[in-house]
């Protein structure tokens, strides 16, 4: 029969042996996420995509701008990616990447002031998240002004003939006048209303985000997880979930605890990420209809989803032996379709909802478009966050 001595010396060896154990387990599924080929160093990527990204001028919609073309405001790819190069030459500590990245956005209060998007629109009141960022950065009133302008004018209605039947129908609902049901609002309308939380504090933009993505999982998530394009197109184009994908993974991030809403998006995000599993490629990619294998691989909606996983594990919401080498895989298979200047290949052009299959068949492939620069930069910066 042991001694009481005996006892709490083999207690606490059991103790100590599990909690060993955790922790090499914790380090197993940690490394998914570690030790990259210098190719896929995500410092390195995360550098040199900013890099490309401040060697351009404003996008035409996400592709470099042509001969005889002209930008009539920000577009949101643009706004997309240099949020990303914020995040990430925040996380990494680059003061100087940082400075760049603020100097390119001064312009717009002085002699470029007229690419300030009209706030009427989800595609143009997120522009507001990238001001509100550079306010948490720099704590300049003049970023936290405008960025509240486009948190707020996404709620407050217009006096105009932006505010449709439809959209008054919306907000008397308490729902945001520019709701229309597409999926990739999910990623407009959280992360400008996450980034006034984050600002302010006030947990009413927050909430009613929350709020928001719930009304949206109810009517466009399907029973596997993924989701149509809008109501009334039913087809599971890869953009379009990856914004969902990104924009879950973003808002879980920022959303409290106690926020009611809160195990309903965690549950459908994971129910899309395990979907999300099954369809990956074996080289690591997704493809333009994610569900289609006859469709090509496409890059934007592929590096949506890595950044959705890699969040996922990262935050442990994910169990990290199953999906970390998935998130491993994704980012590694991106890594390789970015050229010599740093430009993301196979990334599908701007896209409408449209119910015809053809329609995303023939869709371009494009390199260099800011769609698949935006969230490579998310992945660089959810890797070394």
């Amino acid at each position: 029969m042991k001694t009481k001595k005996q006892t709490s010396f083999y207690l606490f060896f059991v103790a100590a042996l599990v909690a060993s154990l955790c922790i090499s387990c914790s380090k197993k599924q940690e490394a998914c996420l570690e030790n990259f080929p210098v190719e896929a160093d995500p410092v390195l990527v995360g550098n040199k995509l900013t890099e490309r990204f401040l060697g351009q001028w404003h996008s035409m919609y996400g592709s470099p701008l042509r001969v005889n073309e002209t930008r009539n405001q920000i577009s949101y790819p643009d706004v997309c990616a240099w949020l990303g190069g914020l995040w990430f030459a925040e996380t990494t500590k680059n003061q100087e990447l940082i400075d760049r990245l603020e100097k390119r956005f001064d312009p717009l209060f002085t002699t470029e002031a007229y690419l300030q998007p009209k706030p009427n629109h989800v595609d143009n009141n997120v522009f507001g998240a990238l001001p509100l960022e550079l306010y948490l950065v720099t704590k300049q009133d003049k970023y936290k002004t405008m960025g509240m302008m486009y948190a707020n004018t996404q709620w407050d209605l217009p006096e105009n003939e932006d505010l449709t039947p439809e959209g008054k129908e919306w907000a008397d609902k308490g729902y945001s006048w520019q709701t229309r049901i597409w999926v990739d609002d999910m990623f407009m309308i959280t992360t400008v209303q996450s980034q006034a939380y984050r600002v302010t504090g006030d947990v009413n933009y927050i909430n009613r985000a929350a709020r928001e993505m719930v009304m949206y999982l109810d009517s466009i998530q399907r029973p596997n997880g993924l989701f149509y394009h809008t109501p009334s197109v039913p087809f599971f184009w890869g953009r379009g979930n990856g914004w969902m994908a990104a924009g879950m993974a973003e808002l879980l991030s920022i959303l409290p605890d106690n926020n009611l809403d809160r195990p309903a998006i965690m549950q459908a995000y994971i129910k899309m990420m395990t979907t999300l599993k099954e369809y990956q490629k074996e080289d690591g990619m997704w493809r333009q209809l994610v569900d289609d294998e006859e469709l090509w691989e496409e890059s934007s909606g592929s590096a949506m989803f890595t950044y959705a996983l890699i969040t996922g594990v990262k935050n442990k919401w994910l169990d990290g032996n199953a999906f970390g080498p998935t998130a491993r895989k994704g980012w590694l298979a991106l890594c390789a379709q970015i050229d010599e200047i740093g430009d993301v290949k196979s990334v599908c052009e701007g896209t409408g909802a449209e119910d015809n299959r053809q329609h995303y068949i023939d869709r371009r492939a494009l390199t260099g478009d800011l769609h698949g620069q935006a969230p490579m930069l998310w992945c660089a910066y959810a890797l070394v966050k």
